[in-house]
């Protein structure tokens, strides 16, 4: 298995799902009413297979190394760039969670702060996801050491292999098909 290209596939997920907070989000502003419920899987969904799933791997098996064995330009990189921005994805997630038990108390005002939340995330992954793509991994792979790129591969295998017992992959990507049935494929009036 190549970890990178695992990383790059798993970005198409990520996206289509960015696709939905962006459509939902939407929804919201046409006056519909938010489904609790909804938000709460796409919630899940960031937390637990961009994040942990995705992210965790990149943070565990990636970036380290990059960190470690490739100097200063990758420190800056990783450290000040990618780092950075899965804390950043995090705390709008965490205010995205906020703002929707606001709104479901009765604070109709923390409805800018749901929307602001999931359009932001949405945009910051956006960017991110482009940038890890085309710059990032390719620069791993150009830069690290072949015997690096191997353990990651092995790694990476291994972790999957370990997810895919626990169901991961598959009910996260059947959660993200349910949604996008939801709410891509609609048109808010």
């Amino acid at each position: 298995m190549n970890g990178i290209s695992l990383m790059v596939e798993e970005h198409k997920y990520i996206k289509r799902m960015l696709n939905v907070i962006r459509k939902a989000s939407y929804s919201v502003l046409q006056g519909n009413p938010i489904n609790y419920d909804d938000f709460a899987d796409m919630i899940d969904f960031v937390r637990n297979y961009a994040d942990d799933h995705h992210h965790g791997k990149e943070e565990k098996m990636l970036f380290n190394r990059m960190m470690d064995e490739m100097g200063g330009a990758a420190q800056k990189l990783v450290r000040h760039g990618m780092l950075v921005e899965h804390d950043m994805g995090r705390l709008h997630m965490k205010d995205l969670e906020e703002a929707l038990l606001k709104v479901k108390e009765g604070d109709h005002e923390a409805l800018i702060d749901v929307i602001a939340n999931a359009v932001a995330y949405a945009n910051l992954l956006y960017r991110h996801i482009d940038k890890e793509d085309s710059l990032v991994y390719p620069f791993a792979e150009r830069e690290l050491p072949q015997v690096t790129l191997d353990k990651i591969n092995e790694e990476c295998d291994a972790f999957e292999k370990e997810m895919e017992k626990k169901n991961v992959q598959k009910k996260y990507i059947k959660l993200l098909e349910s949604l996008e049935d939801k709410y891509v494929s609609l048109t808010f009036l």
